[in-house]
């Protein structure tokens, strides 16, 4: 008869413990080496049916203080008009310039029609004076014929 023989897993001494990088950390101290180096998470979900995929997400996220993302560049929170203090006036300023804009239009709408009634005045008085001397020209040759 044979026996067959399960690979088993070399004796170690129990009273050995694991050491890692966190080991004896307080939250407060992780906290601290996240926010100093920084954290990346990265991620895709996908939703399908029937292999015909109908949603995908990707998520990308950084966690760090905000002296580590100044570091690096990022810095969008310092120009977004909603998050910055800044947001009220940014906004008032934006109203203004709408305004002003707006009476822009208004003014150029009104020059374009003008200048659109001088031109058709001016047409007709110009075709008018045509006409009229025309007239005289028929007149006086048809005078000088007579004569």
């Amino acid at each position: 008869m044979t026996s067959s023989i399960l690979p088993t897993r070399p004796q170690t001494n129990s009273n050995r413990a694991i050491t890692t990088s966190t080991q004896g950390s307080t939250l407060a101290d992780i906290l601290e080496r996240v926010l100093d180096k920084g954290i990346v998470i990265a991620g895709d979900i996908s939703v399908s049916v029937a292999s015909t995929e109908l949603l995908h997400i990707r998520i990308r996220l950084l966690i760090s203080s905000v002296d580590k993302a100044k570091e690096m560049g990022i810095n969008w929170w310092e120009n977004d008009p909603y998050l910055s203090s800044k947001s009220q006036a940014l906004l008032a300023e934006n109203q203004q310039l709408l305004a002003r804009l707006q009476n822009l239009e208004t003014e150029l709408q009104a020059l374009k029609s003008s200048t659109n009634n001088q031109l058709e005045l001016g047409a007709r008085e110009l075709n008018d004076y045509h006409q009229n001397n025309e007239g005289h020209s028929e007149q006086s040759g048809n005078s000088q014929l007579a004569q």
